[in-house]
């Protein structure tokens, strides 16, 4: 019987399966390490959250029709929505985007920069830019990707960027982003702001002043005449972020830079910056969360459209939500609502979380908003008003507040 040596490729081919299989194993033992590391991170970070009551969590919640939702099998009225205008759901918005979606289909395809421009998002652009009296638009994915894009196509290294202390999130991503010196300026602190471009301007070669026109969490606005004012004897250029404005609060001043978003009171979804025809041409080539994404689905571009139309067609369901607000603030003793948006403080997070539950299990839904998104020991229900909502249902939560203990005690 012969005995069949192996060759020296069938050895290097054994040494190298076992090799491979070490390796194999190796690196499975530390995908499992690295894996058992990051969720040991996960966990102990979750149960910091849940310590300090300022975890988050997702709840199923059925919306509409109008402020309706329903949540737990359980029939809310919302007061947690940004649909100022109640335009999510206008049968003329919705019939808008079906026909967009039909002839067009779900998506854009690509960046507009390779697939092309749609007409649908050129015909936007040109109304949202009438509408703010600017020379032209951009549509961008979403207002936190605008901003992403818009303060790094301006501003770098050797740039200031100067932004209210309760600036939107993306307003200091996009400073963040662009590596600039960042600095705050104290709440619609206007004195403040020109203390600071005093000290500082002349050590950069370009500033920007960032804020916004209604300030998301607190609902009251900035003093924009005055900021413009003193932005512009620095020779800084000023970004207004109008997400919580469009339609409902916008009258006065106009910022070399006005932005916001469509998710709002236009009820659809994207975001746009209104400027000069120059500098909306630089962020087509510069702001690479425009560049570099796909775009704004057209039959969310048609829907928003439409709803700007009615914005401008319609001022007397443009007006109804800040003068329910007013009803809301002069029936609990609160300062006169400057917006839609109505802060009941709090304090801590534990007692804002108790409120939202109590008022959750009366009918009503009201979020708490708590740290980061608002400073530590400030936490609130954020009383969001629409359009949509009638006054018995405002004069019911009111009702229902003062019976919690909430009122004027709880003001700013």
């Amino acid at each position: 019987m012969s005995t069949v040596r192996p060759t020296s490729e069938t050895v290097a081919a054994k040494n190298s399966a076992a090799k491979n299989s070490a390796a194999k194993s190796s690196a499975a033992e530390r995908s499992g390490a690295e894996s058992s590391s990051l969720d040991a991170f996960a966990r102990e970070t979750l149960a910091d959250l849940d310590a300090r009551s300022l975890r988050r969590r997702l709840v199923d919640t059925a919306r509409g029709p109008g402020p309706a939702a329903r949540r737990g099998g359980r029939a809310l009225v919302s007061f947690s929505c940004n649909d100022y205008l109640g335009l999510s759901d206008d049968p003329r918005v919705i019939a808008a985007g079906q026909e967009a979606l039909a002839r067009y289909g779900a998506g854009a395809g690509a960046s507009r920069l390779v697939t092309g421009n749609h007409p649908v998002l050129a015909a936007l652009e040109a109304r949202l830019a009438a509408h703010k009296g600017k020379d032209a638009a951009l549509v961008f994915g979403s207002g936190y990707m605008a901003n992403l894009g818009i303060v790094p196509a301006l501003a770098g290294p050797k740039d200031l960027v100067l932004i209210d202390a309760l600036g939107h999130s993306c307003l200091f991503a996009g400073a963040q982003v662009s590596g600039a010196t960042m600095l705050r300026f104290r709440h619609n602190d206007v004195d403040h702001l020109r203390g600071l471009l005093s000290a500082r301007r002349g050590r950069h070669g370009r500033a920007l002043v960032l804020t916004e026109r209604v300030f998301s969490m607190d609902g009251d606005r900035a003093p924009l005449s005055a900021i413009l004012e003193a932005a512009a004897a620095h020779d800084a250029w000023t970004l207004v972020d109008d997400a919580h404005g469009l339609g409902v609060v916008e009258a006065g001043a106009r910022a070399p830079l006005e932005m916001g978003t469509l998710s709002k009171t236009l009820g659809s979804y994207g975001g746009y910056l209104c400027a000069s025809r120059g500098v909306i041409d630089l962020m087509t080539s510069r702001a690479r969360s425009f560049v570099y994404t796909t775009g704004l689905p057209p039959a969310s571009a048609a829907a928003a459209l439409r709803a700007l139309e009615i914005v401008e067609a319609e001022p007397e369901r443009a007006a109804r939500p800040l003068a329910l607000a007013r009803r809301f603030t002069a029936r609990l003793g609160l300062p006169e609502a400057q917006s839609p948006i109505v802060p009941v403080l709090v304090g801590a997070a534990e007692a804002a979380l108790a409120l939202s539950a109590a008022l959750e299990a009366r009918g009503f839904l009201v979020v708490a908003i708590r740290p980061p998104t608002v400073p530590a020991g400030t936490a609130r229900l954020r009383v969001a008003f629409s359009a949509a909502h009638t006054v018995d249902q405002v004069d019911a939560l009111a009702e229902a507040l003062i019976g919690l203990g909430a009122g004027a005690a709880t003001a700013p």
